[in-house]
C-alpha cells in the first residue's frame, strides 16, 4: 500500500443548496472556478482564522483542512449558514494525501515545487511533508498562521487570494492593503535550534522555525524565489 496520507489533514463536506454561493461569499480565493485552490476565512480585520483547499465533489465542496481545526472550522461556518440549507461536516472516508512527485493528483495550487494532492480513501501515513514544505517556505496551519494578517501569510504570492471575486469576510482591509502594497512584516521559516522572541513554532527535530518578522529584519530566513520577488517590490507608508 502507498505511504501517501497526510495524516493531520480532515475533510468537510458542504452539501446542499449553492454551497459554491454561500462559500464564495465568505472566503478569500475564488471557488466559482477550477478547484482546487488554496483560501483562508478571515476575521474582519482581515486575520487568519483558518486555512484550507477547496474541492469539488459533484455539487458538493470538500474542504482539505487542518484535522485539529476541523470543528471549530464547521462551526464557524455553522454561524454563516443561518437558514440555508446546507449541511457542514466531516466526511471521515475522505483522506488527502500527498507525493512530491508522480502523475496521481494536481500540482499544490500554492507553489507547484510542493509537489501532487488528491482525495480519495486513506493508506498508509506520508513522511517527509512537513520538513519539504517548510524547506520551501510555505506556512499553514493556526499555530503558524492564526492571528495573522492574510497578506503577511504570503498569500497573494501562494495564490491564497482574488482581488477579483467581490466581497468576503476580511476583504476591504486585505485589499486595502494590497494597494497600497503595505506589507511590513511576513511569516518565514528560519533554520535555528532555538525558539526566538519572533517565533510562532519551533520544530525542533528539524532544526527549523517559523517566524514573524519585519520585511527588513530577514537575516537568516529561508527566503525561496517565489518570496523574492515580492520582497523586491517596495512599500509604502
Amino acid at each position: 500500500m502507498a505511504a501517501t496520507t497526510l495524516t493531520d489533514r480532515a475533510v468537510v463536506r458542504l452539501s446542499g443548496e449553492d454551497v459554491r454561493g454561500f462559500l464564495q461569499g465568505l472566503v478569500t480565493s475564488d471557488v466559482t472556478g477550477k478547484l482546487p485552490v488554496w483560501a483562508g476565512l478571515l476575521t474582519p480585520q482581515g486575520k487568519c482564522l483558518f486555512d484550507f483547499f477547496v474541492w469539488s465533489d459533484a455539487e458538493d465542496l470538500l474542504l482539505d483542512c487542518e484535522a485539529a481545526a476541523a470543528d471549530d472550522l464547521i462551526k464557524r461556518l455553522s454561524i454563516y449558514r443561518l437558514r440555508r440549507p446546507i449541511r457542514i461536516e466531516r466526511d471521515p472516508a475522505v483522506a488527502v494525501h500527498w507525493s512530491r512527485d508522480g502523475g496521481d493528483g494536481v500540482s499544490d495550487p500554492r507553489l507547484s515545487a510542493l509537489g501532487r494532492r488528491w482525495l480519495g480513501p486513506a493508506d498508509e501515513p506520508a513522511s517527509g511533508w512537513l520538513e519539504h514544505r517548510l524547506r520551501l517556505g510555505v506556512t499553514e496551519g493556526r499555530a503558524e498562521l492564526g492571528d495573522i494578517l492574510w497578506l503577511e501569510c504570503n498569500a497573494a504570492e501562494l495564490n491564497g487570494v482574488s482581488f477579483s471575486k467581490g466581497c468576503f469576510v476580511g476583504q476591504e482591509n486585505t485589499a486595502r492593503m494590497n494597494w497600497r502594497q503595505k506589507i511590513n512584516r511576513r511569516l518565514v521559516v528560519v533554520e535555528t535550534d532555538a525558539p526566538g522572541p519572533r517565533t510562532r513554532v519551533h520544530y525542533p527535530d528539524l532544526g527549523l522555525a517559523v517566524e514573524h518578522r519585519r520585511g527588513d529584519d530577514l537575516k537568516g530566513a529561508i527566503i525561496p524565489d517565489w518570496l523574492k520577488v515580492a520582497l523586491a517590490q517596495p512599500t509604502t507608508a
